[in-house]
């Protein structure tokens, strides 16, 4: 079974490398025999080429749920749904159809309603604050928040597959 994953990984790689306040997170399918290994070349890729000393045992491996993963605060959740590709060859003498798996994340609108309610443009249920909140703040808060909540709308646009139904 170690090798049919191992195969997978050379067939379809698929590698997400993430930075986040000199932090680096790096996430793949695959077994633990597999990120050992993309472990081991990254140690030596950063020693020889940027001369960075790394130790490997202080890179720590994760394994995370394969449905849900809650990243940098947002909660997503990853499915697989069916989906149909047409085929045309020489003018409709040959169609075909091929069923593939499309690939789909979704990004729960919750964590969005709790960082605007944070902010206090909202309560926890999505309801608008009055504006008399807003008479005592002074404009660079209120900028200062509104750019808060643009940089989340941002993520969660971002993180969206479906960006256009949103």
């Amino acid at each position: 079974k170690d090798c049919q994953a191992n195969l997978w990984l050379v067939k379809e790689p698929c590698m997400h490398y993430v930075r986040y306040q000199r932090k680096s997170i790096l996430a793949s399918k695959g077994t633990s025999l597999c990120m050992n290994k993309w472990k081991c070349y990254l140690v030596t890729f950063w020693q020889w080429h940027f001369s960075l000393w790394f130790y490997p045992r202080r890179i720590s491996i994760n394994q995370l749920s394969n449905h849900f993963l809650e990243f940098l605060g947002y909660l997503s959740s990853v499915r697989m749904n069916p989906a149909v590709v047409r085929s045309q060859i020489l003018e409709n003498s040959f169609l075909i159809n091929n069923a593939i798996k499309k690939f789909d994340t979704l990004v729960p609108i919750i964590p969005l309603i709790a960082s605007l309610a944070k902010a206090k443009f909202c309560n926890v249920l999505g309801h608008p604050i009055s504006k008399p909140v807003w008479a005592d703040l002074a404009d660079s808060n209120i900028i200062d928040r509104f750019g808060h909540i643009c940089r989340n709308l941002s993520h969660y646009y971002s993180g969206s597959s479906k960006k256009r139904s949103l």
